[in-house]
């Protein structure tokens, strides 16, 4: 088939979206496509609007690309794409409203409030009321952004300000939830609609404290145990968890779900990626092999899941 790639984008995860193009281009080739690689960049339209292509591979991160706007462009041309569709990019984008429907379906979410911070004049009432309904420690982040970027743990009331003024670099809106403490741990799924499986349950051990941008894209920046060092019974519930939360968002194709799982041995969901990283360090494409699936292969059943 004649396949085009998008990635790179304007994102704050550009060079991870580049990365992620290069292996599912080279993927593709191998599996015998005729290949458009496009550097998406959303000021330049003529780039989609004209293309005579089977389908189209998202290798996109973030904004512009995860977040159902590409998307949403690619259903008006009537260009089939590989992945989740307008509605369940842009929920799991909006890490409040998934929390909400995650909430809604069973699934343990942490204590969480978005604030908005498109005002700077208005920060200090934001502050007092982060306050006011929070103890430390806890997380302030984007609501709507990845890879940890623009993300603070406050350990100090005094850190407050500085954390949304951070957030507000890369979102209007800022989501403050309650640290959990715990072991990392992220779920792929693939599958087609109603038939989703999970994948093997990774167990993330990040070099540095926290598993930010530089663990998680650095080549030894994380260590990934397969599968996690977990109970059969709390593997199957997590499992569960995880398939239900891409059906609740109305995922399509694959995704991946992240967790922390607390001492007290509570599961709490933190996201759901729609189009998860795809580089040589990423979590999707180890998990698949460890369940002997090649990277070409995984990607070829993305391809044939998308065209079905």
């Amino acid at each position: 088939m004649k396949v085009a790639v998008l990635y790179g984008g304007v994102s704050g995860e550009r060079d991870v979206s580049l990365a992620s193009g290069e292996g599912i281009i080279r993927a593709l080739k191998a599996n015998q496509h005729d290949v458009i690689a496009i550097d998406f960049d959303p000021k330049d339209m003529s780039q989609i609007i004209n293309l005579d292509v089977d389908l189209v591979f998202i290798g996109l991160h973030g904004k512009h690309g995860e977040d159902g706007k590409i998307q949403g462009l690619l259903e008006m041309l009537n260009i089939p794409y590989v992945g989740s569709g307008v509605l369940a990019s842009a929920l799991a984008m909006d890490k409040s409203k998934a929390k909400q429907i995650f909430g809604l379906h069973g699934i343990p979410i942490a204590k969480s409030n978005v604030y908005s911070v498109k005002d700077e004049q208005n920060l200090n009432k934001v502050e007092q009321l982060i306050q006011e309904e929070f103890e430390i420690p806890f997380v302030i982040k984007p609501n709507s952004e990845g890879s940890t970027l623009g993300l603070t743990i406050i350990n100090d009331e005094k850190e407050i300000k500085e954390a949304l003024i951070n957030a507000s670099k890369s979102d209007d809106y800022a989501i403050v939830e309650q640290f959990i403490e715990g072991i990392e741990l992220t779920v792929p799924i693939k599958g087609k609609i109603g038939e989703e499986t999970a994948l093997p349950i990774i167990e993330i051990i990040p070099k540095n404290e926290l598993y930010d941008y530089e663990s998680k894209y650095t080549e030894g920046g994380s260590e990934h145990i397969i599968p996690a060092r977990i109970s059969e019974e709390m593997t199957s519930k997590i499992k569960s968890y995880a398939v239900k939360a891409h059906q609740a968002l109305g995922c399509e194709t694959y995704s991946r779900a992240d967790f922390i799982l607390t001492k007290e041995n509570i599961p709490y969901i933190l996201e759901v990626n729609t189009l998860p990283g795809m580089t040589s360090t990423s979590l999707f494409p180890d998990a698949a092999r460890n369940i002997n699936l090649t990277y070409e292969e995984m990607i070829e059943e993305f391809v044939n899941l998308s065209i079905k």
